[in-house]
């Protein structure tokens, strides 16, 4: 297998850590304090979570894979570092609304990771055109996550 295979499946690997570890602090609350919650108008059901988020680590990885690809540039590094950040950003962010159960304070760090998509992205578009539009369902998502996030926040402050 080649170099360029492999790093693909690490990619690939990266991401699903980041959504496994996510999916520890959800799967308890989402059974017993997210069912409970008021949730704002477009809420989707449940079920669609998982298959959403599963499409779009996959599209994360293959787009930070097109970009390391291009490691012969200096400026990759800081690419793949934005990347990594924001990864890190999206499973706090789980533990933050899910495990902790503050959607306050997850509204605060969705816009951290909303930036850093954002930054990540851009900086992707400058290695791989290709990177950047397999980014951008992901930005959209969490854009839409917010939302819903800000949502949760407002209708359940003081119970939630």
């Amino acid at each position: 297998m080649s170099r360029d295979w492999i790093a693909l499946l690490i990619f690939f690997g990266i991401c699903f850590t980041v959504a496994a570890s996510g999916s520890v602090f959800t799967a308890s609350s989402v059974k017993t304090w997210y069912p409970g919650l008021l949730k704002p108008a477009g809420t989707p059901p449940p079920w669609i979570f998982g298959p959403v988020w599963s499409i779009l680590y996959l599209l994360m990885a293959a787009a930070a894979w097109l970009v390391w690809r291009q490691r012969i540039h200096e400026d990759v590094w800081l690419a793949l570092a934005l990347f990594m950040a924001q990864l890190i950003l999206n499973g706090l962010w789980s533990f933050v609304f899910f495990g902790l159960r503050r959607p306050g304070a997850a509204l605060v760090e969705i816009i951290f990771l909303l930036t850093t998509i954002s930054m990540t992205a851009m900086r992707f578009a400058e290695f791989s055109r290709l990177a950047f539009w397999l980014m951008t369902p992901y930005g959209a998502w969490v854009l839409y996550a917010s939302y819903l996030n800000f949502g949760i926040w407002r209708l359940n402050k003081g119970t939630a």
